[in-house]
């Protein structure tokens, strides 16, 4: 059996579930990678047999997605000829982490395709969205890396199909308490502007951890760090708390992890505010705008911001097992019914 894994490499969390997914996924197949996106800093920490530029989101480094730089670095024509040379016919099916150049291929070719995104789980109305929908944007989840079948995941069991949060290993063996400082993951500001934002806070110490930053430095209470995994969750471990993006995968470890959460989703990207939406039902703090009063805002939540714990999380060996099977039953039906067209 051969499967094509595709991952896009925007963002924390889909490179942290292949890290999850890949080693169980290659206990019963051969199975290839291929990692879109143009501004991703982490590794997948295994061999990548294809790379595509993809689709990916630009930030402006205030907290907000970048839609024209965004639309300028979209190149649709290297995209198309991404999707027509990738031989995706040489595998059984695809295995999809909200990739676009792997889901296109898969339908273009007919071969099916499993998606196992954070993003899949909003195929259901059941998952939270915010007070104010984009039409827009629902439509950009449902059709940027189409599929056959779907796992989605999310915080809590919305729907039948949606699964617990995948933990990656890493951070469940790590041995939690609460310590003097805050760690913060906020991609989409410079780290410049997140010293100005924290400095002026000066009861915990910082923690700060910026993918544009290539070598770590202090200033007072604020260190700032490149991205780093090590670096990473030994600061999370023994963490008073953690304030981030609204990304789902970070998000889902500080709760894993008992830790306070304070998030500020990325304005204009419309996945995170769906997650903030679900979070404050949890009872998460979240905060839309970085203002004049945010520094009295940290000051409440480090006195009185509350832990959250995850109900559960996903067995992996249960949610291979469960891919496999629907992307075999995919193969089975497609063969069934192209026997059928030549009879």
């Amino acid at each position: 059996m051969r499967i094509l894994y595709g991952v896009q490499g925007t963002g924390h969390g889909h490179i942290s579930r292949a890290r999850v997914v890949l080693p169980k996924l290659r206990e019963y197949a051969e199975v290839d990678v291929l990692i879109s996106g143009y501004n991703f800093k982490m590794n997948i920490d295994g061999p990548v047999q294809y790379k595509a530029r993809g689709l990916s989101f630009a930030y402006d480094n205030n907290g907000s997605v970048d839609v024209l730089e965004t639309a300028l670095n979209l190149h649709p024509l290297r995209f198309i000829r991404d999707i027509q040379t990738l031989p995706v016919e040489a595998y059984d099916f695809v295995v999809n982490d909200f990739e676009p150049v792997t889901a296109w291929a898969a339908q273009s070719a007919r071969i099916p395709c499993v998606a196992i995104s954070h993003q899949a789980s909003f195929l259901s109305g059941n998952s939270p969205r915010p007070d104010k929908r984009s039409v827009m944007a629902e439509q950009v989840m449902r059709h940027f890396a189409p599929s056959t079948a779907a796992v989605g995941s999310h915080y809590l069991r919305y729907d039948d199909f949606i699964a617990p949060p995948i933990i990656r290993r890493h951070i469940r063996d790590l041995h939690p308490k609460p310590g003097g400082h805050v760690t913060v993951y906020l991609p989409a500001f410079n780290n410049k502007m997140l010293y100005t934002i924290f400095n002026q806070v000066r009861k915990v110490e910082w923690h700060v951890f910026c993918p544009e930053c290539e070598k770590a430095y202090i200033r007072e209470n604020v260190k700032v760090n490149p991205l780093g995994k090590e670096t990473f969750l030994e600061s999370i471990e023994n963490c008073l708390g953690i304030v981030s993006s609204t990304g789902f995968e970070t998000t889902s470890e500080a709760m894993f992890l008992g830790k306070k959460l304070l998030t500020i989703p990325i304005k204009k990207q419309y996945e995170q505010l769906c997650n903030a939406a679900a979070l404050k039902k949890i009872g998460a703090k979240v905060v839309y705008q970085v203002d004049q009063y945010f520094s009295q805002t940290l000051s409440d939540w480090i006195e009185e911001g509350r832990a959250l714990n995850l109900p559960e999380i996903s067995d992996e060996e249960e949610l291979v097992q469960k891919i496999i099977h629907l992307g075999l039953g995919k193969v089975s039906k497609q063969k069934s019914f192209e026997q059928s067209v030549v009879n």
